[in-house]
C-alpha cells in the first residue's frame, strides 16, 4: 500500500515538474540567447547549437524552481482532496507521504550541483568555442550589415566598402587602432585578408593589408603588405563562474593557469625586463672606451652600439641617448655590413610574449656601407633576442614570484619604476580577487545545490499548510524562504569578493542562509506533525 501511494505520489510530481521545467527553460533560454546575438552578430545556423549549449545554465536555476512548484502544487491539493486525512486515517504517518518529495529534492540537489560544477562550465567553453570557430563569419557579416566590426577584447576596428566571405578578403579597408580612447594607428588599405587561428585560451586575428599606408604619431609610410596582429581572450570563460572544478584546483595550484592574471603578469613581465635591461645597458655605457661597448646577436647578424646614455621609459622602451653608433656586422663572417650614427634611438621589447624578441630603431641615422653613404628617416633592426639569463630568471615557471619580489632585498631589479610597481600591484590585486572569487563561487555553488532539498522540503509543508486556499498560494508562500537564500548567497558572495571585508564572513553569510532555511523547515514540520 505504501509503495503504490508513493508511486501515485511520485508520478504527480514528475508530471507536473516535467512540464514546468520544460516551460520554464523554453522562456529562459530565449532570454539567454539574445545578448549572444546581439553582441556577436551570430547567424540563425548558429543559434539552435547555441540554445543547446546554454540549457544547462538554464537548467541550474529552473530544476529548483520546478521541484519547488511541483512539491508545493501536488502535496497542496493532495490534502485539498482530503488524501491526505485519508492515508492518516488508514495509519500511513504524514512522514512517510514526504519520502517522494524528498526524493526528488535530492535528485535536484545532486543534478544542479553536478550541473553547476562540471556540465555548465564545460557546455559554457563549447559555446565559446562554437562562437570562436565562426568567427570569420561573425565578422564578415557584421562588416556587411554595419560596415565595420571591433573585435572583442582587440584594440583595433576593421571598415570596409565590401566583404567577401568566400574569398576572406575585404576591400576599401581602413584600420584604426585605438588605445586608451585615443586613435593611435591608422591605416588605409586597397584590400586585406583576414586569418584566425584558435587557441586554447585565446584567439589570433591577423589582418593581412595590401598596398597600405600607415599613419602614427611619427609620420606615415607605405607598405606594400603591412600585417596586423592582435589576440582576444575568452569571451566567456575567463569569469570564474564558468570554471570548472578542476580547471579551479589547476587555478589555485598556479595562477598563470587563469589567463586575466597571465595576461598582466605577462604585461609586467615585459617592462620589467626592458628595464632589467636598461639597467645593464647603462652600466655598460658607464664604463671607459672600448669596455662600453653593448651587443646583441641577432638570428643572422651581430650588433655593437654604443650610445651616450639611456633610459627606460613606459609601454617597455628604452630610449637611447645620442651620439649613437651602431655597427652591423654579418653573423657567420663577422664581417662589417654597415656603420650607423644618429643623435636618438630606441630599443623595444615586440610583445608580451615569453618569447618576444627585440627591435632596436634608429631615428634619421647617417649610415656607411664602405662604398655608399647617406641618410635615412628611420633604421629598424629586429628579432634581436632578450640575453639569455634575462629570459631565465623571467621564465614562465618564475614571473609571479619575480614580480612579488619587486621593491623587496634581492629583487631582479634595483630601482623599479613607478610604472612597474604599479603593474605589480595590478598583478597582486588580479590574484587576490581571483582567490576571493574562487572561494566565493564554490561555496555558493554548494550552498545553492544543498538548499535546493529543504526548499522543496518546505514547498511540501507550505503546500499542506495553505490547502485551504489557491493552489498557488502556497507555491508564492514557498518561494520567499528561496528568496531569501538567495539574498544570503548573494550577499556572501559580495562579501566574500569584497578585499575590505574578511573572506571568512561572506562564507559564513552564505551558510547561514542555508541554517535559516533548516530552522524554518524544522518549524513548520514540527508544527505539521502536532497537528
Amino acid at each position: 500500500m505504501v509503495f503504490t501511494l508513493h508511486r501515485y505520489i511520485f508520478g504527480q510530481l514528475f508530471r507536473v515538474f516535467l512540464l514546468a521545467t520544460i516551460a520554464l527553460t523554453l522562456m529562459m533560454s530565449m532570454g539567454a540567447i539574445v545578448r549572444p546575438i546581439q553582441k556577436y552578430g551570430i547567424g540563425p545556423e548558429q543559434v539552435v547549437p547555441l540554445l543547446a549549449y546554454f540549457l544547462p545554465i538554464t537548467l541550474t536555476f529552473v530544476l529548483p524552481m520546478s521541484a519547488l512548484f511541483a512539491a508545493s502544487l501536488v502535496y497542496g491539493r493532495f490534502a485539498s482532496d482530503n488524501e491526505l486525512d485519508a492515508c492518516r486515517a488508514s495509519g500511513v504517518s504524514f512522514t512517510t507521504l514526504v519520502y517522494p518529495g524528498l526524493f526528488l529534492g535530492v535528485a535536484v540537489s545532486v543534478t544542479t550541483l553536478v550541473l553547476s560544477f562540471y556540465v555548465v562550465p564545460a557546455f559554457v567553453h563549447r559555446a565559446e568555442s562554437t562562437i570562436k570557430a565562426n568567427a570569420e563569419q561573425i565578422l564578415f557579416r557584421n562588416i556587411q550589415r554595419k560596415g565595420y566590426y571591433a573585435i572583442p577584447g582587440v584594440p583595433f576596428r576593421i571598415f570596409a566598402d565590401h566583404a567577401n566571405i568566400e574569398t576572406n578578403t575585404l576591400q576599401g579597408v581602413v584600420i584604426v587602432e585605438s588605445k586608451e580612447n585615443t586613435v593611435s594607428k591608422l591605416i588605409p588599405a586597397e584590400a586585406a585578408r583576414i586569418e584566425f587561428e584558435t587557441q586554447k585560451n585565446f584567439n589570433e586575428v591577423s589582418v593581412i593589408a595590401r598596398e597600405a599606408f600607415q599613419i602614427d604619431k611619427h609620420g606615415q609610410a607605405y607598405s606594400g603588405l603591412t600585417t596586423v596582429k592582435s589576440t582576444f581572450a575568452s569571451l566567456l570563460t575567463d569569469d570564474i563562474k564558468f570554471q570548472r572544478i578542476d580547471d579551479i584546483k589547476r587555478i589555485q595550484a598556479d595562477k598563470m593557469n587563469f589567463y586575466p592574471i597571465r595576461q598582466l603578469a605577462q604585461t609586467c613581465r615585459r617592462q620589467l625586463a626592458i628595464e632589467m635591461l636598461n639597467e645593464r645597458i647603462a652600466a655598460r655605457l658607464a664604463l671607459p672606451a672600448p669596455e662600453n661597448a653593448c651587443k646583441f646577436v641577432g638570428h643572422d647578424r651581430i650588433v655593437w652600439f654604443t650610445a651616450a646614455g639611456c633610459s627606460a621609459a613606459d609601454k617597455a622602451t628604452i630610449n637611447l641617448h645620442g651620439p649613437i653608433v651602431l655597427l652591423e656586422l654579418d653573423k657567420d663572417l663577422h664581417t662589417l655590413i654597415c656603420r650607423w650614427e644618429s643623435q636618438t634611438g630606441v630599443i623595444k621589447l615586440e610583445s608580451d610574449d615569453f618569447d618576444a624578441t627585440l627591435d632596436m630603431i634608429l631615428d634619421n641615422p647617417t649610415h656607411d656601407r664602405g662604398d655608399y653613404k647617406g641618410i635615412a628617416q628611420t633604421h629598424a633592426i629586429k628579432y634581436l633576442p632578450l640575453p639569455q639569463d634575462i629570459q631565465s630568471a623571467l621564465a614562465e615557471a618564475h614571473v609571479l614570484d619575480a614580480i612579488d619580489g619587486l621593491g623587496t632585498p634581492g629583487s631582479l631589479l634595483a630601482a623599479p619604476s613607478h610604472l612597474l610597481l604599479q603593474l605589480r600591484q595590478q598583478v597582486t590585486r588580479k590574484i587576490a580577487r581571483t582567490i576571493l572569487e574562487i572561494n566565493a563561487e564554490v561555496h555558493s555553488r554548494l550552498v545553492f545545490g544543498l538548499g535546493c532539498t529543504l526548499l522543496i522540503l518546505t514547498g511540501i509543508a507550505l503546500g499542506v499548510i495553505f490547502k485551504g486556499g489557491h493552489l498557488l498560494t502556497a507555491f508564492g508562500a514557498s518561494s520567499v524562504p528561496g528568496a531569501v537564500l538567495v539574498i544570503f548567497i548573494m550577499t556572501g558572495k559580495e562579501f566574500t569578493k569584497n578585499p575590505s571585508i574578511s573572506m571568512i564572513t561572506g562564507i559564513i553569510v552564505m551558510w547561514t542562509g542555508l541554517g535559516v532555511l533548516i530552522l524554518l523547515a524544522l518549524s513548520v514540520y514540527r508544527k505539521l506533525l502536532k497537528t
